[in-house]
């Protein structure tokens, strides 16, 4: 049945949903799964924007719209921020509906409610919804969103062009917001670094990991002193990942392996084979133990959300390390991630829809606190680089870094391509199945042919090698 509902979902987005984001002077990562939907070819270059300013949050709702606001999503991390810094208007009450992602069970979700969407009651249909760059084109390009610029959001001026690209489909037309820019850097336990490379210093720290030989062959030494290098072997996946040169499907639906892809896998072996690295998920509880103050673990990835939503062993009071972090670019540019806000087409609370969007991208009180306040890089320049010139500003779990100033700096390599609406699948299978190889169980030939099975399995559309 989930098939059946992503097939007649594809054939109702428009069935040529892109395959290949923008090109090289645009920006990188996204997509998911739309089952029988054929690539397209690349999305078109964002939308820029300097316009009017943003609706008032107090505005109250018109008396014609909907009391009502549904808004789906996968965890409550923009929850949290909706309902402190969003005022919701008079009369009207806000319904979250909150699926986890795992193996597509969000998409699976808020596709059925997006093709109820034309019959729904008012009270019933959704108005927003929520969607990662691993597969927000397979959305952007379907008519279950809308025109945001039509209901009212024009000022892009200060958001960062990738964001906006993401969310603009082949004809131009954008179709929601990012409320956050997600630059990714090495994260890095300062008193490992120190004991490891004899400095905790970001600059030093990056001067000793800019590349993949220098950080394979820190590995090492890593790895004499007692340490890990990374607690999952799929950590530096999304380095790799972010850095390739060709979209996982091609324009005639052939499944494509990128040389950056399987050079994480020969380095995932590698580190799995020397003991550099835990057989773990980036989510598992063996992986996230290593953030204790206790663990042995010196390098993570990710961007600022990572280390405010999803370290909070390494903030535990009494068990974390807080202030034993800091951060720096690594071997490779990268991004990951982030939240964008599309609108859902036959929203009943169009007013509403375009004032959250204005709120979290133009009001500055807003956007200031989700820096000073939750440890969000913002989606706003002009907040952000307020903070990265402010010298007393610094981060308490890094040590007093000024995070913020780092962020700036790496969100200027962000590059929206090469993505894929069938993105998140395949990079969570391919992680999955590789894993049977680092752990010795299969071959790298058996872990690519049950890796080939399983996409045949998602999406009988992509053409993948012969066994």
């Amino acid at each position: 049945m989930k098939k059946l509902i992503s097939l007649t979902l594809a054939l109702v987005m428009l069935l040529a949903i892109c395959a290949g984001c923008a090109s090289k002077s645009a920006d990188t990562a996204a997509s998911g799964a739309a089952a029988s939907a054929a690539p397209a070819a690349s999305a078109s270059a964002a939308a820029s924007a300097s316009a009017p300013a943003a609706a008032s949050t107090s505005a109250a709702a018109p008396a014609e719209e909907g009391k009502v606001f549904n808004i789906y999503a996968w965890n409550e991390e923009f929850k949290g921020f909706f309902e402190k810094y969003y005022k919701v208007p008079d009369g009207v009450t806000v319904n979250w509906i909150i699926v986890p992602s795992d193996n597509g069970a969000y998409q699976d979700a808020l596709d059925q409610a997006l093709l109820n969407q034309a019959d729904a009651a008012d009270d019933e249909k959704v108005d927003m919804f929520l969607a990662e760059a691993d597969y927000i084109l397979k959305y952007v390009n379907a008519d279950a969103t809308q025109d945001v610029k039509a209901l009212g959001v024009t000022d892009f001026s200060n958001t960062y062009d990738y964001t906006v690209q993401a969310a603009t489909d082949t004809n131009g037309t954008t179709k929601g917001v990012s409320f956050q820019c997600c630059p990714s850097a090495l994260i890095y336990r300062r008193s490992i670094a120190k004991d490891v490379l004899g400095t905790d210093d970001p600059a030093e720290v990056q001067a000793k990991l800019d590349s993949w030989d220098k950080f394979n062959s820190v590995a090492a030494d890593a790895k004499a002193k007692g340490y890990y290098m990374t607690s999952s072997d799929a950590e530096t996946y999304r380095v790799f990942s972010n850095n390739t040169t060709s979209p996982w499907v091609d324009a005639n639906n052939n499944l494509q392996i990128d040389p950056q892809i399987q050079s994480w896998i020969d380095q995932a072996a590698s580190f799995s084979k020397n003991g550099y690295t835990l057989n773990a998920g980036i989510w598992d509880d063996e992986c996230t133990a290593q953030m204790f103050k206790d663990g042995k673990t010196m390098c993570y990835f990710g961007p600022a959300w990572y280390f405010n939503f999803c370290m909070g062993n390494a903030q535990d009071p009494e068990k974390g390390c807080s202030g034993d972090w800091a951060i720096c670019q690594g071997p490779q540019a990268h991004f990951w991630g982030g939240t964008w806000l599309l609108a859902a087409s036959g929203s009943d609370n169009p007013t509403m829809l375009a004032d959250i969007m204005n709120t979290f991208i133009n009001d500055t009180d807003v956007c200031t606190s989700l820096v000073k306040n939750e440890a969000q890089f913002s989606n706003n320049k002009t907040v952000n680089e307020t903070f990265a010139s402010d010298p007393s500003y610094g981060s308490a779990f890094l040590g007093g870094q000024n995070d913020v100033k780092v962020f700036c700096d790496l969100a200027k390599n962000i590059k929206f391509e090469n993505c894929t609406i069938y993105d998140q699948l395949l990079n969570e299978g391919l992680q999955t199945y590789m894993r049977d190889y680092f752990k010795g169980t299969v071959t790298e030939d058996q872990a690519w042919a049950n890796f080939y099975k399983y996409v045949n399995e998602k999406y009988p559309s992509i053409v993948t090698p012969a066994a």
